[in-house]
């Protein structure tokens, strides 16, 4: 099943319609072969990624991930597994305590209610401990080719400076952005989006004069530390 989609009315930002376009069209020439950072073969291997990656960057959990994905390959082999036996291989993770827990949890759970397969299903990845929505997008929209947009700290902030968004809450950004660019697209949105926060449209010192939005970005909140 894939992601549900947002279907209440939304009220965007004044001017989001018509800008949400220029966005489009300029994430496209910048970023064509935009896709997800976090390195992964299975499903699995996903799912794990991401929920490593909340709180930390692609770069510490792609350095990670490879010993203790030759260590567990799959849900069965890291069922067998107890929290003090991965915090090793993801110490250099922010959180990792918490995220070892969560690891063999999940294993555990997707071994007894899944057959070791990560379910192609929004409702069943959520309830997976350390899984939440936008945890279900990045897997349901990279694993299985489900449209999805997944809002992190970078998507949340170009929404809100590019004014396509108002809302803080990642949900009320989802549905904002679904409500404003084509279904086919979102899965492309989303790593864009990523890569030019990433790149340009940084947190705390967005290089708008490398920007190629620059001309039609509002830049709602640049240089305030809340945004």
């Amino acid at each position: 099943m894939p992601p549900p989609s947002h279907s209440a009315a939304t009220a965007v930002p004044r001017g989001a319609r018509s800008r949400a376009p220029r966005v489009l069209q300029t994430l496209e020439a910048h970023y064509p072969d935009a896709r997800t950072e976090l390195a992964f073969t299975t499903p699995f291997e996903l799912l794990v990624a991401t929920v490593l990656s909340a709180q930390a960057t692609d770069v510490s959990v792609n350095a990670a991930t490879p010993a203790l994905f030759a260590r567990y390959p799959d849900a069965q082999a890291m069922s067998a597994a107890q929290p003090e036996d991965i915090e090793p291989l993801i110490r250099s993770i922010g959180l990792y305590r918490g995220k070892a827990r969560n690891l063999a949890a999940l294993a555990r759970l997707l071994l007894e209610r899944h057959g070791g397969e990560v379910p192609n299903d929004f409702g069943a990845v959520v309830a997976l401990p350390g899984a939440g929505r936008k945890t279900a997008n990045v897997v349901l929209s990279n694993a299985f080719g489900y449209p999805a947009i997944a809002v992190d700290t970078h998507v949340g902030r170009l929404a809100r400076r590019l004014g396509l968004s108002g809302q803080t809450n990642p949900d009320k950004v989802e549905r904002d952005l679904q409500t404003l660019f084509p279904r086919e697209r979102w899965v492309f949105l989303h790593h864009a989006l990523i890569l030019h926060g990433r790149r340009i449209c940084t947190a705390r010192a967005p290089a708008c004069g490398a920007c190629p939005m620059a001309d039609f970005c509002p830049q709602v909140g640049v240089g305030l530390a809340s945004r």
